[in-house]
């Protein structure tokens, strides 16, 4: 059952989440004193990279720019924009990694990022390059949405396995599928932004459909695939990112790249405008375009921003690039509030509690 704050608890929910944002800006200033007295410059990065790559991604930083340490600051993609935008006259941070490109081209429209073109930055694929000169922002690799099916339940079930999004509207998949919701989760908003861009005003008569076969609308991105491995639901919209690591580790899912191709968007870096610690964020942004780097993203993502070939992850699906489709990153960004405050208004009965 869908829980519904009263004034009373949304204050003191928000007083919470308020006193845990300044423990963390305590701890983080403990951090910076500490590793201040090393002589190493430490840099604070936001950033909404999944918490298994940070380790790895600070240690090839780290052992590429010893001078320098970062303190990460890691949260879900939309309250690291809604971060970042509170802090916009008293920027905290010093530059983000990880951070999807819609929000960037957000926070660019508001003139937040400092543009700056990292050593070698040409050789990136186009599509993982700022159009501008100096460039704003860089690209790191993309994610994109995707259906996780469980084989073994929909087998028990004789539930047959989509091959299009549109499919998922179809009467026998009622009760069968969560996906995240948009308003809370960025793979949600790939999803209905993608549904909209390709199918224009059809989008809604596909989404109430598919509204109508919905079980569950989580907050995480990751939580439908997690949920369709362990057999909870038949299927869930999720990403390129969870899905093969469930698959690799035994779960009975198939990764279904939908044959009406599926939205995306761009991991990316970028400086934040008024930083005091431009060099060591420069450093970072420099790091951030080369093969060492991408040779860390590629671990994690099979589409990466440095050209040449490099290893698929293990049980990743095969013909993701080409079933990207052609979509415009600034309209995306753009719409992303009225997209999403319609989406609330018509199906956000279904969305599971908030934890706090």
């Amino acid at each position: 059952m869908t829980k519904h704050f009263t004034t009373s608890e949304r204050f003191w929910a928000d007083r919470r989440r308020l006193l845990g944002l300044l423990a963390g800006v305590v701890m983080a200033s403990s951090v910076s004193l500490a590793v201040a007295q090393t002589g190493k410059e430490t840099i604070t990065v936001y950033t909404a990279l999944e918490k298994e790559q940070l380790a790895p991604y600070k240690a090839a930083f780290e052992k590429a720019h010893p001078d320098v340490e970062i303190s990460w600051l890691r949260d879900s993609p939309g309250v690291i924009l809604a971060r970042l935008l509170a802090e916009k006259d008293n920027p905290r941070a010093d530059a983000v990694w990880g951070v999807p490109l819609m929000h960037l081209v957000s926070l660019e429209k508001l003139g937040m990022l400092e543009p700056y073109a990292p050593k070698e930055y040409e050789k990136l694929k186009p599509r993982f390059r700022d159009s501008k000169n100096p460039p704003s922002w860089t690209g790191m690799d993309t994610w994109m949405s995707l259906i996780c099916f469980n084989t073994v339940e929909a087998k028990k079930r004789n539930i047959p396995a989509p091959e299009t999004w549109a499919d998922l509207a179809k009467p026998i998949y009622k009760g069968q599928i969560t996906m995240p919701n948009p308003a809370s989760s960025h793979t949600g908003y790939m999803a209905i932004n993608h549904w909209k861009q390709s199918m224009g005003d059809k989008a809604w008569s596909f989404m109430d459909g598919l509204h109508e076969n919905i079980a569950l609308y989580t907050h995480s991105g990751s939580k439908p695939c997690k949920m369709a491995a362990t057999g909870e639901y038949v299927i869930g919209i999720s990403t390129d990112i969870t899905s093969p690591q469930l698959k690799a580790k035994g779960a009975p899912i198939d990764i279904i790249l939908p044959k009406d191709q599926t939205g995306w968007d761009i991991e990316a870096t970028a400086i934040i405008k008024g930083t005091k610690k431009l060099k060591a964020a420069q450093e970072l942004a420099d790091f951030s375009v080369s093969k060492e780097a991408n040779d860390q993203y590629n671990k994690f993502m099979a589409i990466v921003a440095y050209p040449g070939e490099f290893p698929t992850p293990k049980a990743y699906p095969s013909g993701a690039e080409a079933a990207m489709a052609d979509q415009d990153l600034t309209a995306s960004a753009l719409d992303r509030e009225a997209l999403t405050t319609e989406w609330v208004k018509r199906y956000d009965g279904k969305s599971e509690p908030k934890s706090n």
